[in-house]
């Protein structure tokens, strides 16, 4: 047993958790997962009682050379990357964290990335595998600790997004990356346009972009990889330097940007690659745009109706952040099809039959 999971070794609560968990099914009791309950403004608000994951916590195994970890779903991120951090390594899909008590659990179950997601990947791409506590109070493994895994269904990442739906997320291994060597960031000031014609010719290029948004007239691009190539790009783009706190600013919603004014509602646009701007009457200073334009962030006082129209005529579709009980929409998420709406609901019947975990969270339906 490696020094870490020794010292983990005393917070690991599974069998408690699982008793809960049978418990609810036999009585037919609604939980409600909480881990450092710091998303709990993202989805609808659940009733039930309260399957408390942050007492499940640690780093389970950790092989940097094999570039994996796995860790308990209570675990606060601030924990991960610091271990991460020490052997230069780090959570590619950057989650967001909006208090120091976030966890890696809700992370993933929320399924939310950070800045680099359109040039590394989404969270789910990273998950390798994961022990899960299903209904009946079983604890189980799917997956892996490799990225080549055929045996079954691929429930871990199913997992990624369903916002303990689906079962409890108890264990999560992950494939990590190495820090890159050299990083830098900078901002132009142009206008929106420009900006999004600009990010497309440079996206068809081999340059060491990571991140890249856009905000008030000004386009920012972060740059990382080897030091001769980040300093090659530097020197062609030009601009101001900009500090590296900007993206975890962004990332964890403490930017100046996330400020609402008085009945604003938070919205997250979520478009295509390379989608002109909506048209929609939204004053720029009011736009943020991130991932180089296919995540949108808008603050305004329109209709969901309004906002998912636009959204849906480009290809996408629009989430609002906003909790209905502080002025959001009443559905946070785009409504289904009816073709996707019956998969979900035959996957939620066959993996939470007398719907106990987070009922309602994702839709007021199931």
């Amino acid at each position: 047993m490696t020094e870490l999971a020794i010292h983990a070794a005393d917070r690991d609560i599974a069998a408690n958790l699982c008793e809960q968990v049978r418990s609810a099914y036999a009585d037919r009791t609604p939980l409600r997962i909480v881990g450092g309950d710091t998303r709990a403004f993202y989805g609808r608000p659940v009733e039930g009682n309260a399957l408390n994951m942050a007492a499940h916590s640690g780093i389970v195994s950790y092989d940097p050379v094999e570039l994996v970890v796995t860790v308990r779903a209570g675990t606060r991120l601030s924990e991960l990357n610091a271990a991460l951090a020490e052997k230069n390594q780090m959570l590619a899909f950057e989650p967001p964290a909006f208090s120091d008590a976030s966890t890696i659990g809700g992370a993933v179950a929320t399924g939310m990335s950070g800045p680099r997601r359109p040039w590394a990947g989404a969270a789910r791409d990273f998950v390798l595998g994961t022990r899960v506590i299903t209904q009946e109070g079983k604890l189980l493994r799917f997956g892996g600790e490799v990225m080549k895994n055929v045996a079954g269904y691929d429930l871990s990442r199913l997992m990624a997004g369903a916002q303990g739906t689906l079962g409890v997320l108890a264990d999560i291994s992950f494939k990590v990356l190495p820090i890159p060597t050299a990083n830098h960031s900078l901002r132009l000031s142009m206008g929106l346009e420009e900006a999004l014609a600009k990010l497309a010719e440079l996206g068809r290029q081999p340059l060491p972009i990571t991140a890249a948004g856009w905000h008030a007239g000004e386009l920012f691009i972060r740059l990382e990889g080897g030091a001769s190539s980040v300093n090659a790009t530097k020197e062609r783009l030009g601009g101001e330097s900009l500090s590296n706190d900007f993206w975890q600013q962004l990332r964890d919603h403490q930017h100046a940007f996330f400020k609402l004014n008085e009945g604003q509602a938070l919205w997250r646009l979520s478009l295509p690659p390379n989608t002109p701007p909506l048209a929609l009457e939204i004053p720029q200073s009011d736009l943020f745009y991130d991932w180089g334009g296919s995540q949108r962030w808008v603050k305004t006082h329109m209709t969901a109706d309004t906002l998912r129209a636009a959204c849906e005529q480009a290809g996408g579709h629009a989430t609002c952040f906003t909790p209905f009980a502080q002025g959001g929409a009443e559905s946070p998420f785009t409504p289904l099809n009816p073709v996707v709406e019956k998969y979900h609901r035959n996957l939620k019947a066959e993996l939470d039959a007398y719907g106990i975990f987070n009922p309602g969270r994702l839709y007021a339906a199931f």
